[in-house]
């Protein structure tokens, strides 16, 4: 439930995925990436092509 909270939050500009706690990275990165298709805002160490 918290890891959707921050990853629509990581959506909408309101929270940057560095601001996310550490417990919850893993999560809103495979939400982000697998649910809604978003790779380019996750960190490329969590799964995504932000800067990569």
């Amino acid at each position: 439930m918290m890891a959707m909270l921050f990853a629509q939050r990581v959506i909408l500009g309101k929270t940057d995925f560095d601001q996310v706690p550490a417990k919850l990275k893993e999560d809103v990165a495979a939400i982000l990436v697998e649910e809604c298709g978003l790779p380019e805002l996750v960190p490329a160490e969590f799964g995504g092509t932000a800067g990569a």
